[in-house]
């Protein structure tokens, strides 16, 4: 075997010195390519200014977050109007077939819209008679808020009130719902009679402070208004169209019957 021996200026070995140059370049090479792999990077240079050590890497925000907002409450108002327009149509569709005979491609196409923009909104037809309905006392009770927030004077409240509901039964549709979908009219009649019970009390409530102070009494505040909205609902059924203002006095006898006639809880 042949022995290897170092050469004392290069310090490798003889037989290392007889490969040939071009193994020695690649393996020089690649030896450099390790050290350099493994060698440490080199430590950032460190700044001067206390702002630019004190800055953290914040990713920027993101550009589009203020261009969301917008197109969503478009499309609320979109989808508000869509509804808007499909309880409009269950309206003309219900006085002109009845609520039994309501067909959903009918109120498509009075509406405008397609079924499918339909079923996003309501699954079936008794879950559109409902959510029509609940729109229907809705509007009759925040129409009548709004007005009464112009009048601070009991008597001229009161007035409002009474013309309000006479103006309702005039040009409104709830005489011709009963006609023609009486069934549909009389369970709405029945659905809505405690809520207007309870929202008429919140909305009379100065009126009737007003008259316990005159009187020196407690009114019964509930039969008051339990007595009235029976009132108009009776009107449905037995009304006298011939007179305008006829069931404004009729209700104006009534609470007054009611006030003097010394209708009480308890006295003061």
């Amino acid at each position: 075997m042949a022995k290897q021996t170092l050469s004392p200026k290069t310090g490798t070995s003889k037989i290392a010195a007889k490969q040939p140059a071009k193994k020695r370049a690649v393996a020089e090479k690649s030896s450099k390519s390790a050290a350099q792999s493994v060698a440490p990077a080199p430590k950032a240079r460190k700044s001067s200014s206390p702002a630019v050590q004190a800055a953290p890497a914040v990713s920027p925000a993101p550009a589009a977050a203020p261009a969301t907002a917008p197109r969503r409450r478009r499309s609320n108002r979109r989808s508000e109007q869509t509804i808007d327009n499909i309880f409009a149509a269950t309206e003309k569709v219900v006085l002109e077939s009845g609520a039994d005979r309501i067909s959903i491609l009918e109120v498509c196409e009075t509406a405008g819209v397609s079924r499918g923009t339909f079923y996003r909104y309501f699954a079936s037809q008794d879950e559109l008679l409902e959510a029509f309905s609940r729109h229907k006392r809705e509007n009759f009770h925040k129409s009548l808020a709004e007005l009464l927030v112009r009048y601070q004077d009991p008597d001229e409240r009161f007035d409002v009130v009474i013309n309000y509901l006479q103006d309702y039964l005039d040009a409104g549709n709830s005489r011709r719902m009963l006609l023609v979908a009486p069934e549909f009219a009389l369970r709405f009649f029945k659905r809505i009679f405690h809520d207007a019970v309870v929202r008429f009390q919140d909305l009379l409530s100065p009126v009737f402070d007003a008259w316990d102070e005159r009187l020196g009494v407690k009114l019964d505040r509930e039969l008051i208004c339990d007595l009235l909205i029976r009132f108009v609902m009776s009107e449905h059924l037995v009304s006298n169209e011939s007179e305008r203002g006829a069931m404004q006095r009729r209700i104006g006898r009534l609470i007054d019957s009611i006030r003097f006639g010394g209708v009480t809880r308890a006295r003061r």
